[in-house]
């Protein structure tokens, strides 16, 4: 491969896992406001697969802006390698990590070098490597803008009114649906570090995990049902959606909060007559965010848990990794 080109994972068709092919394309060259990124790291999220599978608009989007080939991808971590000139705050040199381009399908991070915003980017944090910065950005800052700070004024896409997230401290209780995957995992630790007790759902394979970081409470869903178990919960955050997610309405006090991460199917009537809401986002990208993540992973607080990595060139084995499911943490990309 020559010093202007780059191996790159590529769309040229929708379908499947095995429509990811490995190209070799120019480098790209960064813009106002961007930074080239040198990839260490890819993280996979569920937009990659919507993407390849023909997916082509955002959520809040009139008409497609994607066009054939793409690189998908929005996660990475890696070095800095060259600043546009109006770029301040990041030099050569710099390990950053980011989600690019976010509610968009132009992250391009499938490759060896990336253009990166800068604003999207934040520095990774010395105390953990490439692989589990990656990890971080679309999982991490879901769960941060639903339960922390949504940290913008964006109208949503999915409901009229802005998404709130609510206090959290030692008097809350948050129950996580789906406690062991990306968002999952984070929106657990999150909540702890807030000071709530958290109940996780999950299958039985996932608690000794789940209570490693943190669940004070674990229930598996192929025995039990969390609403035969549960009452009085101050937020449920449901990572798994679908039409059950409803169900999940019966585990919260009145006044309480289901925030849907997956889309769900709820009846207005019956959360009026529980007296409790139900809410949503849309995941935004954030370096300012990110950092105050990556302080949280840096001391300790927090960890990204890696199911599994796969080379770059091997995207379509981490596709189908990621289809198979129950996936504990993340799935990364690995750039020799």
């Amino acid at each position: 491969m020559s010093t202007h080109t780059m191996g790159a994972v590529r769309l040229h068709e929708h379908g499947g896992p095995e429509v990811l092919c490995y190209d070799e394309v120019p480098i790209p060259r960064p813009g106002p406001g961007e930074a080239l990124v040198r990839v260490h790291a890819i993280g996979i999220n569920p937009p990659d697969w919507y993407l390849r599978g023909g997916m082509t608009t955002m959520p809040g989007e009139e008409e497609s802006t994607v066009s054939l080939p793409l690189i998908p991808g929005t996660d990475v971590s890696g070095v800095v390698e060259a600043v546009a000139a109006d770029v301040a705050g990041l030099s050569v040199g710099d390990e950053v990590f980011g989600l690019l381009r976010f509610p968009s399908f132009h992250g391009s991070a499938y490759a060896e070098y990336v253009a990166a915003p800068a604003s999207d980017l934040a520095r990774k944090p010395a105390g953990i490597d490439h692989v589990h910065a990656a990890g971080a950005p679309m999982a991490g800052l879901t769960a941060w803008q639903f339960l922390i700070e949504v940290g913008h004024d964006h109208p949503s896409p999915f409901q009229e009114a802005p998404h709130r997230p609510v206090s959290l401290d030692a008097g809350t209780t948050v129950l996580v649906n789906g406690a062991a995957g990306g968002v999952g995992h984070f929106a657990l630790q999150l909540a702890k570090w807030r000071g709530a007790r958290v109940i996780a759902v999950a299958s039985g394979a996932h608690e000794s995990f789940l209570r490693e970081l943190g669940a004070d409470q674990f229930i598996d869903y192929t025995k039990h049902r969390a609403e035969e178990l549960v009452r009085d919960v101050d937020v449920v955050v449901d990572t798994v959606g679908g039409p059950e997610s409803r169900r999940f309405l019966h585990t919260l006090k009145r006044g309480g909060a289901q925030f849907a991460v997956m889309p769900g199917v709820f009846d207005e009537e019956e959360t009026a007559k529980l007296g409790v809401t139900v809410s949503t986002a849309q995941v935004r990208s954030s370096g300012v965010q990110l950092a105050a993540l990556g302080r949280l992973l840096d001391a300790g607080a927090v960890r990204v848990a890696i199911d599994s990595t796969f080379a770059l060139s091997d995207a379509r084995a981490a596709h189908e990794r990621a289809a198979r499911g129950h996936v504990q943490g993340k799935i990364v990309l690995t750039v020799d």
